[in-house]
C-alpha cells in the first residue's frame, strides 16, 4: 500500500468537500441516513433483547406458561366470527391446585391482569396495571421490597383485601408518606397497602410504572377481573427437566378434561425460550426492513459519490496527464480516486454514527430501553461505508486511471 498516495487521496478529498460544500452534504447524506438508521435500530434492539433476556432469566429459563390458548402466532379468520378461544375451556383453580400437587412441579403461580383505577380521598390515577398474582409472584420478579411485605398464602385463600403497589404509584398517592398500613379503592373495592415494591429492574415496569398485585383470588372476588383469561407460570423441581415437566402436565390436563388420545390439546403451554425466538423473528423482520432502506440510503449516496468523482476527475484532467508523463502509473491514479471516494464515505458513516450515538442516548435517557451501540454495528458500518466508496468510485477512477496521457494534457 502507498501511504504516500493515501495521504495525498484524503488531503484531496477534504479540499474538494470544503470547496463544494452543497455538493458534499448532498453527497453523504445518503451515507448518514443508512448508517444512522441501522446503527440506532441496532442499539435499540440490543437493549431491547438484553432487557427480555434478563427478565427471561428472572422468570426461570427452565419454567413455562401454561394458557387457556396460544395467542403468541398469527390466525386467519375462518370466517365463523368466533374468537380463538371459544372452544377452549378456562383454566379452573382446581387444575391449578391438581398441577401443584404433581411429583415433577415445585410450584405454581397464577396470573390475571386488568387496568383499574386507584383512589385515596380526592387523589385518583386511571390506568394502573393490576396484577392478580399468586403470592410466589416475587420470587419471578425482577426488583425489591422497599416497604412492607408480600402478602401471604392465607391472604390467597381467603381472598383478603390485600395490596402491594409499585414505588412510582406510592409516590403518586402518598406523596412520599409511608404507604404500609394505608388504605385505598381499587375500581370502588377497599384495600390495605400491605407492601411497595420497586419494578425498576423490569423493563416491562419502566414502561408502565404505576403497578399494583393483589392476590389472584381478591382480583376475581372483589374486583371483578374476569377469570377467563387466567395464565399460570409452572415451575419444575430441580432434579426434573422442563421436558418431563411440560409432558407430567400435558398428561395430567388431559386426562382431567377427558380428552382421547387424537383429539387437539384444548390448551396451550408456552416455554420462555419461545418468546426469545419469536422476539428475535420479529427483530429479524424489522432488521430486514431496515437494511433495504438503509440500502436505499447508501445508494442514493452512491448515486451523489459518483457524480462527485466524475467532476472530480473532469476537472482534474490536466493533473493527470501531467502525473501520467511524469511516470504515474494507471494503478497509482487508480487507488488514489478509490482513496478519495473511499474518504467521502466514510466521513459519511462517521457522521452518521455520531448521530446514532445521539439518538441513541435519547432513547436510553428518554424510555425504559438500555440502547447501547454495540461493537459490531459500529465494524460494521465502517466496513460497508468504507466497500461501498470503493464500489461506487470504482467507475471513476478507471476512467481517471484509462485516459491518454496527451489527450488529458491538451485538455482545456
Amino acid at each position: 500500500m502507498n501511504w504516500t498516495a493515501a495521504r495525498e487521496g484524503v488531503t484531496i478529498a477534504l479540499d474538494a468537500l470544503r470547496s463544494n460544500k452543497v455538493r458534499a452534504f448532498l453527497t453523504i447524506l445518503g451515507v448518514v441516513i443508512g448508517v444512522m438508521s441501522v446503527v440506532t435500530m441496532a442499539a435499540a434492539v440490543g437493549g431491547l433483547r438484553t432487557s427480555i433476556l434478563d427478565q427471561i432469566k428472572a422468570i426461570g429459563p427452565r419454567n413455562f406458561v401454561l394458557q387457556r390458548f396460544d395467542g403468541s402466532g398469527i390466525r386467519v379468520d375462518d370466517g365463523s366470527g368466533k374468537p380463538p378461544w371459544w372452544d377452549k375451556p378456562k383454566i379452573s383453580p382446581a387444575e391449578v391446585e391438581m398441577l401443584g400437587r404433581l411429583s415433577s412441579i415445585r410450584s405454581t403461580t397464577t396470573s390475571v391482569s386488568t387496568s383499574a383505577e386507584v383512589r385515596v380521598n380526592s387523589t385518583s390515577i386511571s390506568g394502573v396495571q393490576l396484577l392478580g398474582r399468586s403470592p410466589g409472584w416475587v420470587d419471578y420478579s425482577s426488583g425489591d421490597f422497599v416497604e412492607g411485605r408480600n402478602f401471604l398464602t392465607t391472604d390467597e385463600s381467603a381472598a383478603e383485601p390485600v395490596i402491594v403497589i409499585s414505588r412510582e404509584l406510592a409516590r403518586s398517592l402518598y406523596n412520599g408518606a409511608p404507604a404500609v398500613g394505608k388504605r385505598l379503592r381499587v375500581n370502588g373495592a377497599e384495600f390495605v397497602v400491605v407492601g411497595v415494591y420497586d419494578f425498576s429492574a423490569n423493563i416491562f415496569a419502566q414502561a408502565q410504572k404505576n403497578l399494583a398485585v393483589i392476590p389472584t383470588s381478591s382480583a376475581v372476588k372483589r374486583v371483578k377481573v374476569t377469570p377467563d383469561f387466567l395464565s399460570v407460570l409452572v415451575v419444575p423441581r430441580e432434579d426434573v427437566s422442563q421436558e418431563q415437566a411440560i409432558d407430567d402436565v400435558t398428561a395430567a390436563l388431559r386426562i382431567s378434561r377427558g380428552l382421547k388420545p387424537t383429539d387437539e390439546s384444548n390448551f396451550a403451554i408456552t416455554k420462555q425460550q419461545e418468546i426469545a425466538e419469536q422476539f428475535n423473528k420479529l427483530t429479524g423482520i424489522f432488521f430486514l426492513v431496515l437494511v433495504v432502506l438503509a440500502g436505499i440510503g447508501l445508494i442514493v449516496g452512491g448515486v451523489g459519490v459518483v457524480g462527485i468523482m466524475m467532476i472530480s476527475v473532469t476537472e482534474r484532467t490536466r493533473e493527470i496527464g501531467v502525473r501520467k508523463a511524469l511516470g504515474a502509473t494507471p494503478r497509482e491514479i487508480l487507488w488514489q480516486f478509490l482513496v478519495e471516494s473511499m474518504t467521502v464515505t466514510l466521513i459519511g458513516g462517521t457522521i452518521g454514527m455520531i448521530f446514532a450515538g445521539f439518538f441513541s442516548l435519547m432513547i436510553r435517557t428518554l424510555t425504559p430501553i438500555p440502547a447501547s451501540i454495540p461493537l459490531w454495528a459500529v465494524l460494521s458500518s465502517l466496513v460497508v461505508a468504507a466497500v461501498s466508496g470503493i464500489g461506487f468510485g470504482l467507475y471513476p477512477a478507471n476512467k481517471a486511471a484509462r485516459l491518454d496521457p496527451v489527450d488529458a494534457l491538451r485538455y482545456e
